[in-house]
């Protein structure tokens, strides 16, 4: 009997030996996707990601050229601007100008979340992003890959779905790498699969806030945090 016990002894720390190696192995592919798309992602490349709500291409805010490729990507036309994901409110600020007090209570509620803003863009921003227009469009994605990549780049980054201009939405990582894996710098496999659900979109420029897309936040219940919130 002790003979036996020993027996199970050992193989249970046999198993839980190769469970941790394995774990570890799986931690260390994580890692090296993860890092491959920072990298592509700070030389001005487009990196193909998954984020809470849909799959998204990401590149660096601040390269015209990075993002000149995700409209040529996309075939999405110039005039219709791209959305940004940032990790922090900070970088909120950075991006934005002329912020109403109750944003930020907004913010506090929503984020991270299905909820994007659309605000008055700061001066410096590419003009490529915004489609030349006044405001900026900008979320706190819940999904780490995205705060991942913002953090370890350092600024924010673009969040359009990654789908094909005026097509499907891409529902799963095999459709994303068919579709545009062949287009992009890099697809992350790791971490969750999106959601499926759109974001919120709400413009907060003009006083009170204007629904532009009813999506996975209620509206009324951004009313009652605007109404709510500092003035």
């Amino acid at each position: 009997m002790i003979y036996s016990a020993l027996c199970n002894l050992l193989l249970l720390g046999t198993v839980s030996l190769i469970a941790n190696m394995a774990a570890d192995t799986l931690l260390d592919m994580e890692n090296d996707d993860l890092e491959s798309g920072v990298k592509r992602l700070k030389n001005g490349g487009v990196v193909a990601i998954p984020t809470d709500t849909l799959y998204g291409l990401a590149a660096d805010v601040f390269s015209r050229s990075a993002i000149d490729r995700v409209f040529a990507v996309k075939g999405r036309p110039k005039d219709l601007a791209l959305p940004v994901l940032v990790s922090n409110w900070d970088q909120v600020v950075k991006i934005s100008k002329n912020l109403p007090s109750p944003a930020q209570s907004l913010a506090n509620r929503f984020w991270p979340g299905g909820l994007t803003l659309v605000v008055e863009k700061a001066d410096g921003l590419p003009e490529q992003l915004t489609a030349g227009g006044p405001t900026v469009a900008v979320r706190m994605p819940a999904h780490p890959v995205p705060i991942h990549l913002i953090d370890r780049l350092g600024s924010p980054i673009t969040g359009t779905s990654a789908n094909i201009s005026g097509g499907p939405d891409i529902p799963s990582l095999v459709e994303l790498t068919d579709q545009i894996g062949g287009m992009v710098d890099h697809v992350i496999e790791t971490g969750p699969e999106p959601k499926g659900i759109a974001s919120t979109i709400i413009d907060i420029t003009i006083g009170i806030p204007k629904l532009l897309r009813q999506g996975v936040i209620p509206f009324d219940s951004v009313l009652e945090t605007w109404e709510t919130g500092p003035k």
